[in-house]
């Protein structure tokens, strides 16, 4: 056997294998004694067919697997001890009069060559890198609602501004809606449809337009129980029947009050409380930092690290290896869609390699037992004991999908420590609120 490579160009290659006789002959005659000697062949007993006619039923089939399999066996060992870093797979080329009915054979491949190219982690141009505060503005917002929620309810005789209704929709045009809700008048919009509720008392029936009724579509969509898309469009009469009308009078901010939001002793004071506020939502914000500077830097790294690839190549591979057969057309299109995201592979592949960034089990253990906690402490579990972690743990970890998953995850989390460390950046200090209309808006 021989294999030869010739380069067209610095990202384009042929690689010629050439396979003769004394390569597959042995193997192809054991495999067809072999079937001799198992052969049901009417008119002869097993074990004593003639070779002859063994070779003239199954010798072209079995030559051919066996060329096949001594070809793509020779042709991944070359790749490998060559350190060829292609790009999809090797194409075999279309050879015209190739013939099995030879005693030798040549294969020829087309290979697209991954780029040689520099990243600079540093570029030339800052990326903020937000820094998002819980500012007192926040802060009162999020002890006022705490204080309703956790305050008392008062029975009221008549509705005032901010009171809570509790009541039933109903509707002629579309009776399928007859749904009991609690909402306070503050997400009530406008002043007509407030004023129907202001002195209105249990008992009474009010008619409303649903178009405008709530100042969030999504209140409108839990209050009538119906689709997200229905509720957006939705312009029909209803009537609500008043059942309770209530006043919610705020929570002290009392110890009382502080143990039931965090473990007992933990704060002891509003000013205690605030501190913890702050620390628990910048905490929070500083995942959407983090994402938010995630994929700044990708943008950044592939707009600005610049090689060329092998795009002939790789749009054919596209066409030839789909789950269906495309067009030149479809397949350039397909090409177009995804040549960002195999650019950004290639340059996270290098920055991988170049940094010795690599995933081990025992980090990926203890990243997923930290994940585990977070999902036990919502529902109320924040102790849980080092056995109890491993048992969860072990069973995710038995998860190829998870296991990918996870892994993903924990070198993202490992190149967002690094570029913290070696890009360019500019920390900027800014308020939730303002953070959300200058990224999102």
């Amino acid at each position: 056997m021989d294999i030869t490579r010739e380069h067209i160009d610095e990202l384009n290659a042929i690689v010629k294998v050439a396979i003769n006789k004394d390569d597959y002959s042995d193997k192809v005659a054991t495999i067809l004694n072999d079937y001799r000697k198992k052969a049901n062949i009417p008119g002869f007993r097993k074990g004593h067919v003639p070779l002859g006619l063994v070779k003239k039923q199954y010798g072209k089939a079995v030559l051919v697997d066996e060329v096949n399999k001594l070809l793509q066996d020779a042709l991944d060992k070359y790749l490998t001890e060559e350190k060829l870093d292609v790009l999809g797979n090797p194409l075999p080329k279309a050879q015209e009069d190739f013939d099995w009915d030879s005693e030798d054979f040549s294969f020829e491949f087309e290979l697209g060559l991954a780029p040689e190219f520099e990243v600079k982690l540093k570029g030339k141009k800052a990326i903020t890198h937000y820094q998002i505060v819980a500012d007192d503005k926040m802060i009162d917002e999020q002890i006022e609602r705490i204080q309703k929620q956790y305050g008392k309810l008062i029975a009221r005789e008549t509705a005032e501004e901010d009171d809570e209704i509790t009541g039933t929709f109903t509707s002629e045009e579309k009776e399928e809606i007859d749904n009991q809700t609690t909402f306070s008048l503050d997400k009530i919009k406008g002043k007509r449809n407030l004023n129907k509720f202001i002195g209105a008392k249990p008992g009474d029936v009010l008619e409303f337009k649903t178009k405008n009724l709530f100042k969030d579509d999504h209140d409108l969509m839990s209050s009538l129980k119906i689709g997200h898309d229905e509720a957006h469009d939705l312009d029909i009469a209803v009537n609500f029947k008043i059942e309770e009308i209530n006043k919610r009078e705020p929570a002290e901010l009392n110890q009382e009050l502080f143990d039931k939001l965090f473990p007992a002793g933990t704060v002891t004071s509003e000013e205690e409380l605030r501190s913890k506020i702050k620390e628990d939502s910048e905490k929070q914000f500083e995942q959407q930092a983090d994402q938010k500077l995630l994929n700044d830097v990708t943008e950044s790294l592939v707009e600005n690290t610049q090689f060329d690839l092998p795009a002939e190549f790789l749009q054919k591979w596209i066409q030839q290896t789909g789950e269906k057969p495309l067009t030149e057309d479809e397949a350039r299109e397909e090409y177009e869609k995804s040549e960002k995201g195999l650019r950004y592979q290639l340059i996270e592949g290098k920055i991988i390699r170049e940094n010795d960034l690599q995933v081990n089990f025992d980090e990926l253990k203890d990243f997923a037992k930290e994940f585990i906690k977070i999902q036990m402490a919502q529902f109320g579990q924040t102790d849980p004991s080092d056995e109890e972690l491993d048992g969860i743990a072990a069973r995710i970890l038995s998860n190829q999908d998870e296991v990918k998953r996870l892994s993903e995850q924990l070198m993202s989390k490992k190149l967002l420590s690094l570029y913290k460390e070696k890009a360019n950046l500019k920390t900027k200090e800014i308020t939730y609120e303002d953070f959300i209309k200058e990224v999102y808006q």
